[in-house]
């Protein structure tokens, strides 16, 4: 692969041959980034989650993993680990391109290989970008670090429940569900 010597844009991250094997890549702040695919663990609490979320959303909204977005427009394609849109930004999506900015509400579940300003960046990018909500998952301490535009962080662990106010006034879900192996 040639070196690129300026910030690459979405338009030429796409160009690139579809990513196969040990890892995948993201384009962060116009460079390419190599990810490692994650451990059966990450992908059972990402499981996790998708099974807690998906019964609270509203039908129309979307929630899925490894959602892709656009955290700006030209030089970050990133995949959130689990994702929500709601129902009003799900019809607004093109089906033909990625979610423009991050969704309403964007978890990521840390892995070895993750920084706290990696995680710091990705919290106030998406924040300032469409997410009311963003969450980071971490499964060595089992605890979930739940951020806000409009209150200070808060960090919930096994035996207490997550508020899920995009879900709607009543709507929660248990930490140590999203735990569960």
């Amino acid at each position: 692969m040639a070196a690129i010597t300026h910030l690459m844009t979405v338009e030429e991250f796409r160009s690139l041959p579809e990513d196969r094997g040990e890892t995948y890549h993201e384009l962060h702040h116009g460079e390419l980034i190599t990810l490692t695919r994650p451990k059966l663990k990450h992908s059972l609490i990402q499981t996790n989650l998708l099974f807690l979320l998906k019964p609270l959303a509203d039908p129309s909204a979307h929630v899925s993993m490894e959602v892709s977005f656009r955290p700006f427009p030209e030089h970050e394609l990133w995949a959130a680990d689990v994702a929500y849109l709601s129902a009003a930004r799900f019809r607004q999506a093109d089906p033909e391109d990625n979610i423009q900015g991050a969704s309403d509400l964007v978890i990521e579940v840390l892995s070895p290989s993750n920084t706290a300003s990696e995680m710091l960046d990705r919290e106030r990018i998406c924040l300032a970008n469409g997410a009311r909500e963003f969450w980071v998952v971490d499964p060595a301490s089992c605890l979930i670090r739940v951020i806000t535009h409009d209150s200070p962080a808060k960090i919930y662990e096994k035996g207490q429940q997550i508020p899920l106010p995009l879900f709607g006034p009543e709507a929660r879900i248990n930490v140590t569900d999203v735990f569960q192996n």
